[in-house]
C-alpha cells in the first residue's frame, strides 16, 4: 500500500500572515507577489479563510452595476405587475428600463 502525500500550498504561518495583511489593507496583488503565488491562488485561499471581499463591479460611469432583471423587477413592484407581465419587461433594453424606472414615483 502506498501512502498519498499531500502538497501544502500555504503553511499555517503564511495563511495567518496573508489574512492579517489582507485585513490591514494590503492588496491581493502585493500579497501574491510577496508569496510568489498568483493573485487567483491568494483570492482562493482568502475565500476559504472567509475573509475575502469581492470587488463590486462598476460601470464605465463608476456606478455599481445593476442587472436588467433587477431594474425590471423594481418597475414591476412599483406599478404592481404580475409575474408574467414582469417577465416580459426583461426583454426590453436596459437603458429604456432605467429611463422608465427613473420617471416612476418612488
Amino acid at each position: 500500500m502506498t501512502t498519498k502525500s499531500v502538497q501544502v500550498n500555504y503553511t499555517e504561518e503564511q495563511s495567518q500572515k496573508m489574512v492579517q495583511d489582507y485585513q490591514s489593507g494590503v492588496t491581493v496583488e502585493m500579497i501574491a507577489q510577496e508569496l510568489g503565488k498568483s493573485a487567483r491562488s491568494v483570492i482562493a485561499k482568502l475565500s476559504r479563510e472567509k475573509v475575502y471581499v469581492a470587488k463590486v463591479a462598476a460601470s464605465k460611469t463608476g456606478e455599481a452595476v445593476i442587472k436588467k432583471d433587477q431594474v425590471a423587477d423594481a418597475i414591476a413592484l412599483l406599478v404592481g405587475l404580475s409575474e408574467p407581465e414582469a417577465e416580459s419587461l426583461t426583454k426590453a433594453n436596459k437603458t429604456a428600463l432605467k429611463k422608465i424606472f427613473d420617471c416612476l414615483p418612488k
